[in-house]
């Protein structure tokens, strides 16, 4: 059952993580700023990849908190534990399930200086089939030809690195149970799934492929979340129950 758990978190994980990075505001910026500022493929491509690594930096450093105490609340509260762990994951599952019911989605991220998009409109549809970054950046800082190339790379990097994958931090709750190890091997999934996918879109969309409809995904993705963490507190009380 222990496999079983662990295999059935690893792929959850891998799931969100990619799930997280799909979702057009983690590429969109990079290819709109990079074509107007006329950046190379190659050039682009990189700053995407310095960006993700950032953003998953910063959910590992939160991810290694949420271990340690869960670690410590794992020795004090035994068998306890692992219902502690489901009430957390349904908790978040019906969270973004009532997201997802509201129709307003998740947001990440908004550029400095850019036109702030309310947070009700996240879960709405878009009709041209682009994401709310497209109106976003029209007056950032980020496009103007007048700041410097280091200023806009700054201003992408930050803007990804201090908002963490906030629906990845569960996951490293219902990784507790297989100790620092467990840890390692989520954070590498994270580091994966996020920056793999971050970096793909990038260069397909530079290279001309269509945006896929991703921005109409946005709406959905606080639903998949949802069932997602449903699974695994499921299966954080049928672990516990083998024990």
């Amino acid at each position: 059952m222990n496999d079983t758990a662990l295999l059935s978190i690893t792929l959850t994980g891998f799931t969100v993580a990619i799930l997280h990075a799909v979702i057009p505001t983690h590429w969109v910026p990079f290819v709109l700023v990079g074509k107007a500022r006329g950046w190379s493929r190659g050039r682009t491509v990189a700053i995407t990849a310095a960006a993700g690594s950032g953003h998953v930096l910063m959910t590992t450093l939160i991810g290694f908190l949420i271990a340690w105490a869960g670690f410590e609340l794992e020795e004090s509260l035994e068998h306890l534990f692992p219902f502690l762990i489901a009430g957390v994951l349904a908790g978040v599952g019906g969270y973004f399930a009532w997201r997802q019911w509201q129709g307003k989605g998740i947001c990440h991220h908004h550029p400095p200086g850019g036109q702030h998009q309310p947070s009700e409109d996240c879960g709405h549809d878009h009709d041209h089939g682009h994401s709310h970054w497209d109106e976003e950046l029209a007056d950032s800082p980020l496009m103007e030809s007048r700041k410097g190339d280091w200023a806009a790379m700054g201003g992408l990097f930050s803007m990804v690195t201090l908002s963490p994958c906030e629906g990845f931090l569960p996951i490293y709750l219902s990784g507790v149970q297989f100790g620092w190890p467990g840890f390692l091997l989520l954070s590498g999934i994270l580091a994966v799934g996020t920056i793999a996918s971050m970096t793909l879109l990038t260069w397909l969309t530079l290279l001309g492929s269509k945006r896929f409809e991703l921005a109409r995904f946005e709406k959905y993705e606080a639903g998949l979340l949802a069932g997602l963490f449903f699974v695994l507190a499921a299966i954080s009380v049928l672990v516990s129950h083998s024990h």
